[in-house]
């Protein structure tokens, strides 16, 4: 018989199974039973495998992923968090995903928190109060095991934190949850310190959005300042934490009689931004005009930007807020703590002598 005569005719090939309206009824799931049968194993064997418990043989954990991608079993994680009563979830929610500060820092969570069996999902508050409220109710709908809030205070923190474990990071004005913050004075004075070392008295900053970090970076600068004698020298511009923002706040700043020498930015994209501005005004960059930014994000590092920037170990602060959550999430009851990241600085070419 030819090869052509073992093959079935469309009229042998068995059809595929249909409802009483002559409808394809759809292929049943593989369920946890199917996996055990195949793998010759017990269901809650299955089921501790699907939990990456360690209390299995590599043999037996092998046959039963074996058996699961051959029957593309997937196991059901509501129904586990059911018989759980946890989710393994964390909601991150961030003040601005365009931010490359908390990209970075969320390398450094995820990182953590998938060692400790934990998902993470993110959502972003956009600066704006209505946006994360919205995001810290989902996450609570979605039972979360707990949340991270980079930058993000929502009104409703209290009640957000007697649900779940919170961990807030970047604002230390807040009682009754875990805190992992950077010594924004400290680091502000950094930068001041830098740029008077380098001859510079007129020295502005640009201030970020309404939050306790840029209010912190403000009275680092103004103290510094005052430090070294140029309290008559302190000049604020308002402005935010995006890059536009930092475009405008320092044409006007650059654009005025008396312009600084030099600008201290709230955080990277700001002075990127500044940068620009002082590309367009033909401000040479730092013959006319020295710029610092803040976190030392991947910018910061890019070569025609060399930005000279005040450093917060993002990954490694992610990493401590994991720690911080699994520790809340196994001891609800331990007492709130604060971690101080000490900041330092990072010398690039956008900062030099004074001009004449």
């Amino acid at each position: 018989m030819s090869a052509g005569e073992d093959s079935p005719t469309r009229e042998d090939a068995v059809p595929a199974p249909r409802g009483p309206e002559g409808r394809p009824v759809p292929a049943q799931k593989p369920t946890i039973r199917n996996v055990a049968e195949r793998a010759g194993v017990s269901k809650s064997l299955v089921s501790l495998v699907m939990r990456g418990s360690p209390h299995v043989s590599e043999r037996r954990r092998q046959a039963v992923l074996q058996a699961a991608r051959e029957l593309g079993y997937r196991p059901n994680a509501v129904a586990r968090s059911l018989v759980e009563g946890r989710t393994r979830l964390i909601g991150a929610i961030v003040a601005d995903l365009h931010n490359p500060f908390f990209a970075e820092f969320l390398d450094g969570l995820q990182e953590s928190l998938h060692g400790a069996g934990l998902r993470m999902l993110v959502g972003s508050g956009r600066w704006d109060p209505l946006f994360e409220a919205e995001a810290v109710e989902s996450f609570l709908e979605m039972r979360v095991d707990g949340l991270v809030l980079l930058s993000v205070v929502p009104a409703s923190l209290r009640e957000a934190a007697a649900s779940v474990p919170v961990v807030v990071v970047g604002e230390r004005d807040v009682v009754g949850v875990d805190i992992v913050v950077d010594d924004d004075e400290l680091g502000a004075s950094l930068a001041v310190d830098h740029l008077v070392g380098l001859g510079h008295r007129r020295i502005a900053h640009i201030e970020g959005a309404p939050s306790t970090t840029a209010r912190y970076r403000r009275a680092g600068y103004e103290k510094a300042m005052r430090r070294h004698g140029l309290a008559d020298e302190i000049v604020v511009e308002p402005g935010d934490f995006t890059e536009e923002g930092g475009y405008r706040a320092a044409r006007a700043l650059l654009s005025r009689p008396g312009r600084p020498t030099a600008i201290f930015a709230p955080n990277d994209l700001v002075a990127t931004g500044a940068l620009s501005a002082a590309d367009e005004l033909e401000l040479p960059v730092p013959g006319q005009v020295s710029i610092v930014g803040y976190d030392n994000t991947h910018l910061a590092a890019i070569r025609h930007i060399s930005l000279t920037s005040v450093d917060q170990p993002r990954r490694d602060m992610g990493k401590v807020a994991a720690e911080m959550l699994t520790s809340r999430i196994a001891d609800p009851s331990c007492v709130a703590r604060q971690n101080l990241v000490v900041p330092h600085l990072v010398i690039r070419s956008s900062t030099g002598r004074a001009p004449e």
